[in-house]
């Protein structure tokens, strides 16, 4: 146990927490140092000690008021957790919408939930100043569309993005480069630039999501054993823990915009799938976007009880390169949130030259 850094010929030299240096050398070497929290550089922003992901989970006290910076991932998983413990909860986003990247109905229907539960959304909205110690009492100056105002609470918590752990370690000395935001610069087999070097997970640029970084490493170890994988082209699944989660892979509307590719939408409520009456959790939606030449299965976006279960099976259908019809038509268990997926598809309808294929069964979902 120690403070490591590199230097040249793959030897890395560490101070010991016991005291003392060791120099170790190996014929690999892999980095998998990970990130730490952003903090934005606004006027008395840090001198107010906000909470990042690491407090907020050691806190042995309910903020009164806790004041969210960034409506992303970590921002929304922990501004639900922390409204439903009894905390009153304002999250301020500078972004036109939550989830910067994704499709506004997603970000809308969000809203409208967290909206139900008494959670104050306030998007776009600049952060000018803040004053005051998070853990007592803050006040955060902010502008909006209706002018400036302030906003007062007990507590911030900052989610504003993730910095590498990849500074003061020696990689330049090591021949290792890395980008203008401080991430390890690796090929498409995650080799650096230095030979025998290796990064894994977010320090390499990698989404930053556990199932990512597994399949870093699964390139590494395969390609070590002779294999031949890469990253390129890879479809990797998101999930928002939020309640009820939104899962999502491949294209969604606005990337498929922005490419200019052709799709079809099929969206469905979560009310038209029965399983979810049974358990009365009818909020969200399933969306999903069909390649209208092929048939193929593009992208698939839902937010809904055992929505990244759900997704799964869509991913193994888009992994096979089935048609939508397959999906449309297959028999699912009844009664489960997969089984709206027969609802879903039952919409598409695919090319003529596939008619006589996929246009003639009924769902009996759908019928029903």
């Amino acid at each position: 146990m120690g403070e490591a850094r590199l230097s040249a010929g793959n030897a890395i030299d560490v101070n010991l927490n016991d005291g003392g240096t060791r120099t170790l050398r190996a014929e690999h070497i892999f980095l998998n140092l990970g990130t730490h929290a952003a903090i934005p550089a606004i006027p008395g922003l840090v001198d107010s000690a906000p909470l990042t992901h690491i407090e907020a989970l050691e806190l042995d006290r309910l903020p009164e008021h806790i004041i969210v910076i960034d409506g992303g991932y970590v921002g929304l998983e922990f501004a639900q957790a922390y409204r439903r413990f009894g905390s009153r909860v304002t999250i301020l986003h500078q972004g036109t919408q939550l989830l910067d990247r994704a499709d506004a109905d997603v970000a809308a229907e969000i809203v409208r939930m967290f909206t139900s539960e008494e959670i104050d959304v306030l998007s776009p909205a600049k952060i000018v100043s803040v004053r005051g110690r998070s853990g007592t009492e803050v006040t955060i100056d902010i502008e909006t569309g209706f002018g400036e105002s302030q906003i007062f609470g007990s507590d911030i918590f900052v989610a504003t993005g993730r910095i590498p752990n990849t500074a003061g370690i020696g990689l330049k000395s090591a021949g290792i480069e890395v980008d203008e935001r401080g991430y390890i610069k690796v090929n498409e087999r995650l080799e650096t630039t230095a030979p025998n070097v290796w990064a894994i997970g977010e320090c390499a640029g990698s989404p930053q999501f556990t199932h990512a970084s597994l399949d870093d490493f699964r390139v590494i170890r395969d390609n070590l054993a002779g294999g031949n994988r890469s990253t390129r082209n890879r479809v990797i699944p998101s999930c928002l823990f939020i309640d009820p989660p939104v899962a999502q892979i491949g294209l969604t509307e606005n990337e498929a915009k922005r490419q200019g590719i052709e799709v079809q939408v099929a969206k469905s409520p979560m009310m038209a799938v029965l399983r979810t009456r049974t358990i009365d959790e009818t909020n969200g939606f399933m969306k999903a976007l069909i390649d209208p030449n092929d048939g193929k299965i593009l992208g698939f976006t839902m937010i809904g009880p055992e929505a990244g279960e759900v997704m799964a099976v869509v991913q193994m259908a888009m992994l096979a390169g089935l048609q939508s019809n397959v999906l449309k038509d297959a028999i699912l268990t009844h009664p489960t949130m997969a089984e709206g997926l027969n609802v879903l598809f039952s919409s598409v309808k695919l090319a003529s030259r596939d008619a006589g294929k996929t246009n003639d069964i009924t769902s009996p979902v759908a019928a029903a």
